[in-house]
């Protein structure tokens, strides 16, 4: 086979991973031809996860879980790695003037040891780091470990501002994510993390939205994130204004970077605000811990377009519309929040919000609290995309794991399987049912005879679009420590169309 050939077969391939989860979601077209040929559903061939710098406390202790599910129609060869970032001066973290703009070093990494090397599919790998000098870490992984291949990064901060739980997915870079739900009020220190993993240089700007509109700022504009390097800016450093609630929007000029917020307050803790899903008209955000004392929803719509939304909560019984909060409405190009306060009153919970009348595309995250007094924890619940094909959780022990599925529209069956441990244990599978309309909190599968931390591989198999999250727990001191991660499809596998023509005419 020529190079001209290969090409083709390239490009289709390449066109298929960007196509791929629209292909497996979109509904049927009336009037479509039902004679096309079915696309063939093969596993990616390589994956990229940047883990953003855990935290800037020196009594931090963070923890890296790395795991690929077996998946059929992959070889025996590949690898999975993670290794350290270069770090950009931390004086030169977005402080204003010229700092942010990409005058640190030149983003040379610190060593060319992996941090971290998967060993087989289907068994998870972990690692370690302490104090403040931790990386950010950038990942590849191809053959057989690339398909699902999910990396969590957990913090523990014992005390100072976001003490508590921390956790994060490590994310596929991008060139566009957006983060409902950040601030710039007086007792929060939120940085917007963004981690190039290529070797030319990404040009970045950073827009920020406010209950008002947008705030200005110059100095988010075209932020230079060097190759294989890591920034961290200060959101308060990007505007002169102090706001409660904001949307941040990290727009890549040119290039790509993984992107992520912290959101540390200095009195209720703090966790990692993970983007929320695409705009769309129709949003779910699930996992509200039925334990929370308080839920604050904030949304943005990125048009001139007012949006009215309907506000609902998948609860264990049904589809229920909380009192007062029947409606929200979100004016164009401004950040709205409301606060629901105890919304899941004790039981599980998700939110969803759909259009009263015409489908707008908005953003939005909530903000949720557990605990009472000096004894608050807090974390993020993104809007987020429905599991799909398969779903993976990394970095689950057997106490303080709680996975939370919903179905807001038909019933679904989903089969939920522990991995191998890290350290020993027989994978386990179960099947569960969730009823439409519901949302049910499990106490997940735990591998027989485990040791050390597990996954949980998520994989719908009949009925309607599933939607998860995780919540890991852990109290210190009396504090409520917890973190949740969403559950979207892990876009293991792409559609590849057959051809319809020979192309053997083009060897020639």
């Amino acid at each position: 086979m020529n190079r001209t050939t290969l090409s083709l077969i390239a490009g289709a391939t390449v066109l298929a991973a960007v196509t791929g989860f629209a292909a497996l979601s979109a509904p049927d077209t009336p009037g479509s031809d039902s004679t096309a040929k079915a696309a063939a559903q093969l596993p990616v061939e390589r994956t990229s996860l940047l883990c953003p710098a855990p935290s800037m406390s020196d009594i931090a202790e963070t923890s890296y879980s790395s795991f690929t599910p077996v998946t059929k129609g992959t070889g025996s060869g590949g690898k999975a790695e993670l290794q350290a970032a270069a770090q950009e001066s931390r004086e030169g973290s977005g402080a204003g003037g010229d700092k942010g703009k990409g005058n640190g070093k030149s983003g040379e990494r610190k060593t060319d040891k992996p941090v971290l090397t998967s060993k087989e599919p289907g068994k998870p790998v972990t690692g370690d780091s302490s104090g403040a000098e931790s990386p950010a870490l950038v990942g590849t992984a191809d053959g057989r470990f690339a398909p699902g291949w999910t990396v969590q990064e957990t913090t523990e901060v014992a005390a100072g501002t976001g003490r508590g739980l921390q956790g994060v997915n490590c994310t596929a870079p991008d060139t566009s994510f957006w983060f409902p739900g950040a601030s710039t009020a007086a007792d929060r220190t939120d940085y917007v993390h963004l981690t190039n993993p290529d070797d030319s240089a990404a040009v970045v700007d950073i827009e920020l939205y406010g209950k008002d509109g947008t705030l200005q700022s110059t100095v988010g504009e075209g932020i230079t994130v060097q190759p294989h390097s890591s920034e961290p800016l200060l959101l308060s450093t990007l505007t002169d204004e102090q706001q409660t609630d904001l949307t941040v929007h990290v727009n890549v000029r040119s290039g790509r970077v993984g992107a992520a917020v912290q959101a540390l307050d200095d009195k209720v803790g703090g966790d990692w605000l993970a983007a929320s899903t695409d705009p769309s008209g129709s949003l779910v955000l699930p996992g509200i811990p039925k334990d929370a004392t308080s839920v604050r929803l904030v949304a943005f719509t990125p048009g001139d377009a007012d949006a009215d939304l309907k506000l609902r909560l998948a609860s264990p019984s049904g589809l229920i519309t909380p009192a007062g909060h029947e409606t929200v409405h979100v004016k164009g190009g401004m950040t709205t929040a409301v606060d629901l306060g105890d919304v899941t009153r004790g039981e599980a919970g998700s939110l969803v919000l759909t259009p009263t009348d015409r489908s707008v595309p908005v953003v939005a995250a909530l903000r949720v609290v557990r605990g009472k007094g000096d004894k608050q924890e807090t974390a993020f619940i993104p809007a987020t995309r429905p599991v799909g094909t398969r779903a993976t959780s990394a970095d689950n022990s057997a106490k303080g794991s709680t996975l939370s599925l919903t179905a807001p529209g038909r019933t679904a069956t989903v089969e939920v399987t522990a991995s191998a441990g890290s350290e020993g244990g027989t994978p386990v599978s179960k099947t569960y049912t969730i009823k439409a309309g519901t949302t049910q909190d499990i106490e997940p599968p735990v591998p027989s005879g485990l040791k050390g931390t597990y996954a949980l591989t998520v994989e719908p198999k009949s009925g309607g679009p599933v939607y998860g999250a995780r919540t890991l727990a852990a109290t210190q001191g009396g504090v409520p420590g917890f973190t949740v991660q969403t559950l979207p499809d892990d876009r293991g596998t792409v559609a590849v169309p057959e051809a319809d023509e020979d192309l053997s005419v083009l060897q020639k």
